[in-house]
């Protein structure tokens, strides 16, 4: 286990803008805005040859009730509890104010280890507040400033007897493994390195207040994302690693995606953004729906969308737990997803309770095999001779007289299926044949709801040398006769 830093701190001190420069990407959400920052974030954060886990945490707030704020202040000490250390951050140039000597007594009792950094210190008006901040009692603070990178060598000075003291502990902690092999066998002398799997990338998308943090809590087994009756309290794309049933998976959590009109928060609309960026990133797209007003006009684009980006997608019903007539509400639900979602024929569609955790199971499986067959490769001669059969079934129509022949067929890529077909004519080719092939391969090859690209290619264009003149038998002739002569 690496050691883990917590930037904690009040609201608009700097900690997500220092949380992206540790990590050397744009992670988390940064605005003028105080308190953009809900949920935990964690990232892998390098500096020098130092590396380690650092977590960017919600703005520290005096509400201690059951409000948003509150909930989310207990998130941020529920960090502090799990790190091994905490950077305070303060403004240098707000100063301290009464909240920074109220959060840093706190911080002194949670945890042993706490670094003090007073951030926006570049130039003179930070001076006063550096001077400050030794009155907190957390020893000598840290100039530093996270948009420019000042102070980053201070800070990893820091850090370092901290992380190399962990490392000393892991190191010494850890039970060493003995490999034995029978004496004179085929395996004596070889060395078999552990399996190292790529986890499964899943994002879950849907309107705000569908369930989707509470469905992820769920499935991690702990309440690790903030929850709660308000719509739109995630804005981050907040990624959790968890072993879900004996499979490595990182599911990422977005914000809720309302229709474009309505989104007219800057905040929003950076948290929708980042919600598409998940959905480019995953393999497999979770869209939530609430059974109470399920396909509403905004789940149909959201699954359009994730189809477009041709991610294997799985449709779940949340709140399943509180509905009455469960198996006439199904059939109807089956039958408006047939309906309304033709593009993807197939998908599971699987009810859900996030709130009592019936039907993650299910869950789990639609996931795995939607996955499974997003990966999946059809043999060239299967594909060919499944081609003849369409081909005589239902034969391509002549526009304008030119007959069009479909030659051959492959599939060049996976993650979603693609197929190549070289034919004749391919612009002339109507767009419901190709719906038919496509239907035909969901159906022969067990390919349901996943998205399928298939690509027509003339010959002319599949075959460089068409079109050039071969040399005939005089063109030879003559040109040995020359050779001769000279």
């Amino acid at each position: 286990m690496s050691f883990t830093l917590a930037i904690v701190g009040r609201p608009n001190v700097g900690k997500s803008t220092l949380f992206n420069r540790l990590v050397g990407k744009r992670l988390a959400l940064v605005d003028d805005q105080p308190g953009v920052t809900r949920d935990l974030r964690e990232g892998a954060a390098r500096l020098g040859d130092l590396k380690f886990t650092v977590i960017d945490t919600a703005g520290l707030e005096m509400a201690t009730d059951e409000s948003l704020q509150g909930r989310m202040r207990m998130l941020t000490e529920r960090a502090v509890d799990m790190a091994d250390a905490c950077l305070f951050l303060v403004d240098a140039r707000d100063g301290v104010l009464p909240a920074d000597e109220i959060f840093a007594d706190i911080l002194r009792k949670r945890n042993a280890n706490v670094i003090l950094g007073a951030n926006k210190a570049e130039g003179k008006a930070g001076e006063a507040g550096m001077m400050e901040a030794y009155a907190l009692g957390l020893g000598t603070p840290l100039g530093l400033s996270a948009e420019h990178g000042e102070g980053m060598a201070d800070l990893a000075q820091a850090l370092r007897p901290l992380v190399e003291a962990a490392a000393e502990e892991v190191s010494r902690t850890e039970p060493e493994v003995e490999v034995s092999v029978e004496e004179g066998s085929e395996d004596e002398d070889a060395y078999v390195a552990p399996s190292t799997s790529k986890p499964l990338q899943i994002a879950v998308v849907g309107r705000p207040n569908a369930g989707k943090s509470t469905l992820i809590n769920k499935i991690i087994g702990e309440d690790r994302l903030l929850t709660g009756p308000e719509a739109g309290i995630t804005r981050d794309a907040i990624s959790v690693m968890t072993d879900w049933g004996g499979v490595p998976t990182r599911i990422f959590d977005t914000a809720g995606m309302r229709k474009k009109a309505k989104v007219q928060d800057k905040i929003e609309r950076l948290s929708v953004s980042d919600g598409l960026r998940a959905v480019k990133f995953a393999e497999v797209v979770v869209v939530l729906l609430d059974a109470d007003i399920p396909f509403e006009q905004q789940d149909l684009r959201i699954a359009d969308l994730a189809e477009r980006e041709g991610r294997a997608v799985v449709v779940a019903v949340n709140k399943w737990d509180l509905e009455e007539a469960k198996q006439e509400k199904l059939r109807d639900l089956k039958e408006q997803f047939t309906r309304l979602l033709p593009q993807l024929k197939g998908a599971p569609l699987i009810t859900v309770s996030a709130l009592t955790g019936r039907g993650l199971e299910r869950l789990r499986e639609a996931i795995l095999e939607a996955h499974e067959v997003w990966n999946r490769r059809v043999p060239t001669s299967q594909l060919n001779r499944w081609l003849v059969g369409m081909l005589e079934q239902h034969p391509p129509p002549a526009p304008q007289g030119k007959r069009i022949k479909l030659r051959y067929m492959t599939q060049a890529k996976s993650r979603p299926p693609g197929f190549v077909v070289m034919c004749s004519h391919p612009d002339l080719l109507p767009a419901s044949y190709t719906r038919y092939l496509v239907n035909g391969l969901r159906e022969d090859f067990d390919m349901p709801g996943t998205p399928i690209r298939m690509f027509m290619r003339s010959q002319a264009e599949a075959n460089p040398y068409k079109g050039r003149k071969k040399a005939g038998p005089s063109k030879l002739r003559k040109h040995l006769d020359g050779k001769k002569a000279d």
